[in-house]
């Protein structure tokens, strides 16, 4: 809109001119210069000039850029699928843009919105640690009695005495095995729990090749850990479980599962075993099993929470197992209002539910269980780099808050060097209206004053502002919030408290928190906060998040590709992310800025000097250059060079990027392109404009040749102006080139070779007598470039519109150098010496966190299991034993 009115404006100007001209002036030469058919004043003829002038000068208004944009997103969008360090050769996945518009926006991130499960971790789960009748199990310890830590040289558990344990199973406490040897109770018992409490379905197409198929991996872990300790779940029916325990095959009756849900947060079923006993077996998250424990169990309770915040405290996923034996007469009348239940067509779920509290009371704690979801590699130094680039990171999750938070330690996140890491998990909205005012008055206590900006924008305003600016905290803070509580602050009253508080922090935790929420979260910060959002995940619970954020990125991980599918960019893993937005997003971001300012400059300094010479033909809308030029000029002379350079140009590579990811900091804040930037590039194309005209007519006006003719004519001087003109400009992006390759010498150079093979060729002899009425400048090429004082004119002319701008970049990198300026200089000085090695960081956990176990079970599974439309048919393996620990065999094998 900006350029459409100052074209008005030159338009305007020049067609005043034209009718003051007229009037004045024009009534002189009516003779051999009259008035076009139809004009019968001075005001028409401006009329029509001034629409003249919008054909003459519409060069000014950028339409072919639209198309070099789209070249250029193009080029840049093949780097990233062509970009083999964004590769993962273990599922063979290369990275992909699914979009080319969007590129130079991945250089302007300001915040990161993430998922956890699957995109911070792998959603790889492994049995790790457990707690079994009091006594912790899964550290290693040395001959002193320290524990060590385990690395890939530790001793693993030997399991080749059972053929039917999992391969890829790896354990390193050794006194697990030893203990399960002793046939102790409590710790078969455990292992009972782990091979029958479950929803997991078994494949085994040979025998010895089981396959478990587990709707959530957590569940495959202790499963398959039970397997491998000797308690195999072999197979199963509607109504039996086939166990191989210890070599030993057995068929348990399967009586009932008491189903998985959000609200019950714990699963069980009651089973018979082959000597008749009957046996409810329970495990769940341990702030609901807790209160269902059997009061005889307070002191194992006590050890196991020792033990649970131990696992907790090295970001592990926990949960509580426990059984208890049933009498036979209460049960059968309690199957029996089970299945009334179960058939009733109203209120079945409240039936069903009040029967499960029933029963599941009065437990018998066997233990806990601690599962590793492993941090995805280069986690925590992907974090801490896209810190460094000033990029604040939330991670959206659906786990628990003490899961969540240690995941957070885990992976850099959130550190013991940060000022205080709030917790809102108030229950109502005064209690998360108060406790994000208190953190952001210990935050920046200036907020609450009458004069602070944002408050004043409050006062001012009888609606709520659009864009709220950033505040600056007294220090370094972490904000997590629960679900509840965050329900309560996505309201339309504490919206603003949350966005003002939860900016200030570099990381914020949203915990427990549901798809719709996660993208509320997204639109809310789109809403108040004038920055480009980036929105990570890898499940269908992320989609939302992802279509939300300005752009969305998609991880092929464990869940399916329904987050890759919605995604504007996809790859495997999430430390890609920082090559993505440090190397690719900025380099395509700077791309595209020199691109917007040399094209406008070129445009302006081409288009001005019409404007100027407008003031020396008598306003009449005569073009300066020849029309061939005029139309070969952005097709062809001036369209190869800028696209070498939007393609291939990068100030530092992609080492230094990573090194040094401050470099990153410009594009957040818009600085290589805004209205001052555009700006200052119209001024350059005012003051290039100027010489390339006056320059040239001052050296043709009453000028001869060495050999006494006269050279002052229109052809001459148009000549001479383009070919200034050209060259300027290509002085100029050779300027604005930092990273020089064949590509970009050829198409400059070759660009100034065709200009001039192809004037001389249309302004020859042959060219003028073939086509005459086309090319009216024969001889003007070889009669004008052959003069001395033409190319000491262009020269001049070069010398005054490059000073300047190597003058004015010259001192401000020397007197008011930017950040920017400051780290180009460092990686300068370390390009002369090697750059060392990047500094291991020790990640620091804490003991002190308590993590929840995160079922992501679907309600109603365990009805499908018993109804048996799931099943395959039965496995002809699955009712043989085929090893014991026991045996001669292996009895004395060391582990």
């Amino acid at each position: 809109l900006q350029i459409f009115a100052f074209l008005a404006l030159m338009c305007l100007i020049l067609a005043i001119g034209n009718g003051i001209w007229e009037y004045d002036k024009g009534c002189y030469f009516q003779v051999y210069l009259p008035w076009a058919e139809g004009v019968n004043s001075a005001s028409y003829s401006g009329f029509l000039m001034f629409w003249s002038y919008v054909i003459i000068l519409n060069t000014v208004v950028p339409i072919s850029l639209y198309v070099s944009v789209e070249i250029i997103r193009l080029g840049n969008s093949f780097y990233i699928d062509w970009d083999r360090k964004m590769y993962y050769p273990l599922n063979d996945t290369p990275a992909q843009a699914r979009t080319t518009t969007l590129n130079e926006e991945l250089g302007q991130i300001k915040y990161i919105f993430s998922d956890k499960t699957g995109t911070l971790t792998q959603n790889i789960m492994c049995f790790n640690k457990c707690s079994i009748n009091g006594k912790s199990y899964g550290d290693v310890y040395d001959m002193s009695g320290q524990r060590i830590e385990i690395n890939e040289n530790t001793e693993k558990v030997d399991f080749s005495y059972n053929q039917l344990a999992d391969p890829k199973f790896a354990f390193y406490d050794h006194s697990l095995v030893e203990a399960v040897k002793l046939s102790d109770v409590p710790m078969h018992r455990f292992f009972w729990l782990l091979s029958l409490c479950h929803t997991v379905m078994p494949e085994e197409k040979k025998e010895g090749n089981l396959v478990y198929q587990a709707q959530s991996p957590d569940e495959g872990a202790l499963v398959t850990a039970a397997r491998n300790f000797g308690f195999v779940f072999r197979a199963r029916t509607p109504e039996t479980i086939t166990v191989v325990e210890m070599g030993e095959t057995k068929i348990y009756k399967l009586l009932a599962i008491l189903d998985f849900n959000n609200v019950r947060k714990r699963m069980s079923v009651i089973v018979r075993s082959p000597e008749g006993d009957l046996t409810l077996y329970c495990k769940g998250a341990d702030t609901i099993l807790y209160e269902l424990l059997h009061s005889s169990c307070d002191s194992l309770k006590e050890e196991t929470t020792e033990h649970l915040n131990e696992f907790a405290g090295e970001g592990l996923r926990t949960l509580v197992v426990a059984y208890k034996n049933l009498d036979e007469d209460y049960f059968q009348d309690w199957i029996r209002r089970h299945h009334e239940a179960s058939t009733a067509l109203e209120g079945r779920e409240d039936k069903l539910s009040e029967l499960y509290e029933e029963i599941e009371k009065d437990l018998m704690l066997l233990g806990a269980t601690a599962i590793e979801d492993k941090l995805q590699d280069g986690v925590p130094q992907t974090i801490e780099t896209l810190a460094k680039a000033n990029i604040k990171i939330w991670v959206l999750t659906g786990d628990k808050q003490e899961t969540a938070v240690n995941i957070g330690y885990s992976c850099n996140l959130l550190n013991e060097d940060m000022e205080d890491v709030f917790i809102i998990e108030g229950s109502t909205s005064d209690d998360v209206l108060n406790e994000l005012r208190n953190a952001r008055k210990k935050m920046k206590p200036d907020s609450f004053l009458d004069s602070d900006e944002i408050n004043i924008q409050f006062e001012k305003s009888s609606k709520k502002p659009n864009v709220i600016p950033d505040e600056q905290a007294n220090g370094v803070y972490g904000l997590v919030i629960t679900g509840h509580s965050l329900a309560y602050a996505l309201e339309g009253n504490l919206e603003l408290e949350l966005v003002r508080t939860a900016c200030m922090c570099k990381v914020v935790i949203c915990c427990r928190v549901t798809p719709l929420q996660k993208a509320q979260v997204v639109e809310l910060v789109k809403k108040y906060k004038k920055a480009v959002t980036l929105a990570i995940g890898d499940g269908a619970n992320d989609v939302s998040m992802i279509k939300t954020a300005h752009i969305g990125v998609g991880i092929s991980g464990q869940e399916g590709m329904q987050a890759v599918l919605s995604s504007d960019f996809s790859f495997a893993q999430f430390r890609y992310l920082q090559r993505l937005l440090l190397v690719h997003g900025r380099w395509s971001y700077i791309r595209m800025c020199k691109f917007l300012k040399y094209f406008f400059y070129k445009n302006f300094a081409f288009t001005l000097v019409h404007f100027w010479y407008g003031f020396f033909s008598g306003f009449s809308a005569q073009t300066v250059y020849d029309e061939w030029f005029i139309t070969l000029y952005n097709l062809v002379y001036t369209s190869l060079p800028v696209l070498g350079m939007s393609l291939f140009d990068q100030d530092v590579d992609d080492r230094w990027s990573m090194l040094f990811p401050q470099l990153y900091v410009p594009g957040q804040q818009n600085l290589y392109f805004n209205k001052t930037v555009f700006v200052k590039c119209m001024l350059q194309g005012i003051y290039s404009s100027l010489i390339l005209f006056f320059i040239p007519y001052g050296a043709m006006y009453n000028t001869m040749r060495s050999d006494g003719k006269a050279i002052a004519d229109y052809q001459s001087f148009a000549l001479m102006a383009q070919t200034c003109l050209l060259i300027v400009v290509s002085v100029q992006i050779g300027l604005d080139t930092s990273y020089w390759t064949v590509v970009n010498q050829f198409f400059i150079w070759g660009s100034l070779s065709v200009y001039f093979a192809i004037t001389f060729t249309m302004y020859s002899d042959g060219m003028y007598l073939i086509f005459t009425a086309a090319f009216p400048f024969v001889g003007t090429a070889r009669n004008t470039l052959s003069q001395p004082n033409v190319w000491l004119a262009i020269f001049l002319s070069i010398t005054l519109c490059v000073l300047p701008v190597v003058g004015f970049r010259f001192l401000k990198a020397q007197l008011k150098p930017t950040p920017s300026d400051k780290v180009l200089l460092k990686i300068k000085e370390a390009k002369k010496r090697p750059p060392p090695p990047s500094p291991k960081r020790r990640l620091r956990r804490t003991s002190t966190r308590r993590s929840g176990y995160a079922f992501s079970h679907q309600h109603g599974f365990g009805a499908l299991i018993m109804s048996g439309r799931n099943m395959r048919p039965k496995s002809p393996f699955a009712t043989t034993g085929t090893f014991s620990p026991n045996s001669d065999k292996h009895k004395h094998k060391g582990l």
